[in-house]
Parts: C-alpha cells; structure tokens; sequence
C-alpha cells in the first residue's frame, strides 16, 4: 500500500504550480504518515490470548482493539465475499465475532498457533488474497515509480 501511495502521489509536488508547490508537499508528507499509520495494525499471540492492536489513526477510522482468550473461542465461522473469497471470525463462548486477521506476516505459523491453541477445524482458514496479489501490487508500483523518475529526468 505504501509503495502504491508514492506511485501515484510522488510526481505530484513535482508538477505542481510554483503557487502549490509547499501546499502538495505538506500534504504529500501527511497522507504518507497517514498511510503508515494505518497498515501499522498489528497482531500479538501469547498462551492464553490473542489480541489485535491498531494505531490511533486506526482507531479514528473505526477500527477496534480487541483481544480474546484461546480457551473462549468456541468456534471459527467462514463467511463468503463478494470477491469470491473468505473471512473468518472468532466465535467467542459469549457470541461474539472477532474478525481473524488474514494480512500477517507469516500467516502459515499464524494458522498453526490457532490451531494449537483452539484445537479447532482451521482447514478453511487461507489469506483473503493471493500472495501473488501483494506481490504484483509492490512491482507494479515499484515499475510506476521507475518510470515517473525516467520521465521526469527526461
């Protein structure tokens, strides 16, 4: 997401009028530390929990802290999306829904630690999307961000 951002904000202080120049700069700055904050979510596992951690952006924008105790989840429901995919949520012995996070680093070892501590069915449990996605998404941007550069020294 960061490397998109500066695909296609970069250039825009470099072409603005003389009149915006400061103007795009400073918002070009605030938009990529918005940016960063808001992919800094983080997922922290223990023995007995498992919690989910966003920044104050974040938190702005709706997203919730929430933790949950392995022996309270009680079971993993998968719901379809509109994409053709899946997400999952942490059913808690209290119905509670808790998204599982599906964009961590290391989401095979991930699966495998519910799987441990639930002792639950995690078969169904997969990324939202294709690594190959993420992957096309950074070289792509990354390709933009070469070609802006050999553009703009041109």
């Amino acid at each position: 997401m960061i490397s998109l951002y500066l695909a296609l904000t970069f250039p825009i202080p470099f072409i603005s009028s003389e009149k915006l120049k400061i103007f795009s700069i400073i918002t070009f700055v605030f938009g990529l530390l918005l940016i960063i904050n808001i992919t800094n979510d983080y997922v922290d596992t223990c023995d007995k929990k498992i919690s989910y951690k966003t920044s104050f952006i974040s938190k702005i924008f709706g997203k919730k802290n929430w933790e949950i105790f392995w022996k309270d989840i009680k079971l993993i429901k998968s719901l379809p999306t509109s994409q053709g995919s899946n997400v999952h949520y942490f059913i808690s012995n209290k119905n509670e829904s808790f998204l599982v996070p599906q964009r961590v680093e290391n989401f095979e070892r991930f699966v495998s630690i519910i799987e441990e501590k639930t002792k639950l069915n995690i078969d169904k449990l997969s990324y939202i999307s294709p690594l190959w996605t993420y992957k096309l998404l950074t070289y792509l941007s990354i390709l933009m961000i070469v070609g802006e550069g050999i553009a703009f020294i041109i």
